[in-house]
């Protein structure tokens, strides 16, 4: 017999994950039109101050204790490697690569995971299938923005690839900082400031690069202000909030499998929406690409759990 919390609860799991699937795959499409006519650091700072302000306030509206300098420090540091490293790279480079290729180059996340647990102390050593994982993937990228023609030239400046690389290993790096930094015990306060944080220092960015002197309010275009509100809401608060929640009601390897689902979303919403080219290449590139992170994904979930 079931009750009603238990068909609450499946009901609500569903819909976070569906939360973290669609929202934060259709994110990069919605930052491609929000940076259309909007400098990229200035929108990519405006959308974490806002969210982060609300998720601060609610956070301690609902209890959480006020946060010390240590936590603030940490919170600005992490805020600095997920926020202006990993996402300002995100919304410089959807100036000049398809929010599709975007979110595919992003994706490699896992093998940057695995490269720094294989560097930093105590050095563990991936298994088998992760390292095929990492072979596997760096075929795909290769695929993806070498030379050549594979059904189909890319359409990924080298750049603009090089950018978004960096950009998800500077993502990794913060992952690992908020992991293991002194920050408060509530998941949407620390959220909360580390979006405050990031925010403040992509409108930093945003000022010394001389964006201030381009933006003008009069010629924003609709799209763009739907693409800035629709990512303060969607992908900043609800699918941040939905992601924390799962954290503590599935298993790393259900909640990993965002990191494979993201790409494909966004490939097909870069496709029917904005006539984002499908070629054989990026579709050869992307099954690569995604198989490996499922790969890596997954070993490492298997390891995790055999540890315990």
């Amino acid at each position: 017999m079931n009750d009603g919390r238990t068909q609450a609860s499946r009901a609500q799991i569903i819909a976070a994950f569906a939360s973290i699937y669609l929202v934060w795959g259709s994110t990069y499409l919605a930052i491609r039109y929000a940076v259309e006519t909007i400098p990229p650091f200035i929108m990519g700072g405006a959308r974490f101050l806002v969210s982060g302000a609300m998720l601060y306030v609610w956070a301690r509206y609902r209890g959480a204790p006020r946060p010390t300098r240590l936590h603030w420090r940490n919170a600005v540091i992490a805020g600095a490697f997920l926020l202006l490293g990993g996402n300002g790279a995100v919304v410089w480079a959807e100036q000049f690569v398809p929010s599709g290729l975007t979110a595919l180059l992003v994706s490699i996340l896992p093998f940057w995971l695995v490269i720094i647990e294989w560097m930093r102390p105590p050095r563990r050593r991936p298994g088998g299938l992760v390292l095929v994982g990492l072979v596997l993937g760096f075929i795909g990228i290769i695929v993806l923005i070498g030379p050549g023609n594979i059904g189909g030239h890319g359409d990924i400046r080298p750049i603009g690839a090089l950018v978004l690389i960096l950009g998800s290993l500077s993502w990794a790096i913060g992952s690992f900082w908020s992991r293991d930094a002194a920050l408060p015990e509530s998941g949407l306060l620390t959220t909360g400031m580390e979006m405050l944080g990031g925010g403040a220092l992509l409108l930093m960015v945003g000022a010394l690069s001389g964006e201030f002197s381009d933006l003008d309010i009069g010629h924003v275009s609709k799209a763009s202000a739907i693409g800035l509100l629709y990512l303060i809401t969607f992908g900043s608060l609800i699918g941040f909030t939905s992601y924390i929640w799962l954290l503590d009601k599935v298993s790393p390897a259900r909640l990993g499998t965002y990191a494979y689902v993201n790409p494909v979303v966004a490939v097909l919403l870069g496709w029917a929406i904005a006539g984002e080219k499908l070629s054989i290449r990026t579709g050869i590139a992307a099954a690569i690409v995604i198989c490996a992170v499922a790969l890596i994904t997954s070993a490492r979930s298997s390891t995790a759990a055999r540890s315990h």
